[in-house]
């Protein structure tokens, strides 16, 4: 396979029973339109008591049954805000770090760097982030991943990636990369994926690709990077 190919997102997540978190963010084929999506997956009880809602023009997790919460810290967030013209989506409530950031004049990677991969030893779960910025006549995305530097998450490794939008592609970024006791974490530069213009047929493929016993909510925005019109689709797992 050559270095610029692009992989469907079937291929890459179907066979893979636990990607975790992913945020995939790309350019449709014909130019007009940036994608964000964001899923998330569980394999206990209290992670898999989630739901996507949107409220006040961002998307949180909540619990759908709150009598059943274990530990709230870590699986309730605000997993996407926009500000200005940035469209900010991650796996926690690093989602607001990077907004406060930008309010206090920071750029994306910058913002991060008072944060580090999750407390959730021996996984030690990566932070993982984008923001998506409509520019004019330019729009453009960086993602980023703060992960443990060793077993014992004695430091924290940061890589950050900054991408043209390019017309048909995109890049998914996720938390592991597949099942095990401890969880692998994901390993280098985001995967190239192939977008389409399709919007409502590209999202079913996605949460259809997901695993059935571990997905739980996925959310999808497209936003015409011309007009700035948006349009969306929700799943949850739990209705």
């Amino acid at each position: 396979m050559g270095i610029y190919d692009k992989k469907s997102l079937t291929e890459l997540l179907v066979w893979n029973t636990y990607p975790g978190r992913g945020i995939i963010v790309g350019m449709t084929p014909d130019g007009e339109n940036a994608v964000a999506a964001y899923f998330i997956m569980g394999r206990s009880v209290n992670s898999r008591n989630r739901i996507f809602v949107k409220k006040d023009g961002a998307v949180f997790t909540e619990p759908f049954d709150p009598s059943k919460v274990v530990d709230p810290s870590l699986i309730i967030y605000a997993a996407l805000r926009q500000f200005k013209n940035h469209l900010i989506v991650t796996n926690g409530d690093q989602t607001d770090t990077v907004r406060d950031g930008f309010l206090e004049g920071k750029g994306f990677a910058e913002s991060l760097t008072g944060r580090e991969f999750e407390p959730d030893g021996p996984n030690f779960t990566p932070r993982i982030s984008a923001v998506l910025n409509f520019e004019p006549r330019n729009f453009n995305y960086e993602m980023s991943i703060l992960k443990s530097a060793d077993e014992a998450g004695s430091a924290c490794a940061r890589y950050h990636f900054a991408y043209p939008g390019i017309p048909g592609l995109g890049h998914f970024l996720h938390t592991y990369v597949c099942d095990g006791n401890p969880l692998p974490a994901f390993q280098g530069e985001p995967e190239r994926v192939a977008m389409e213009d399709d919007f409502d047929a590209w999202c079913d493929t996605l949460w259809n690709s997901l695993d059935a016993n571990n997905k739980i909510s996925l959310y999808v925005v497209s936003v015409n990077v011309k007009n700035g019109r948006s349009k969306d689709r929700l799943y949850n797992k739990n209705v």
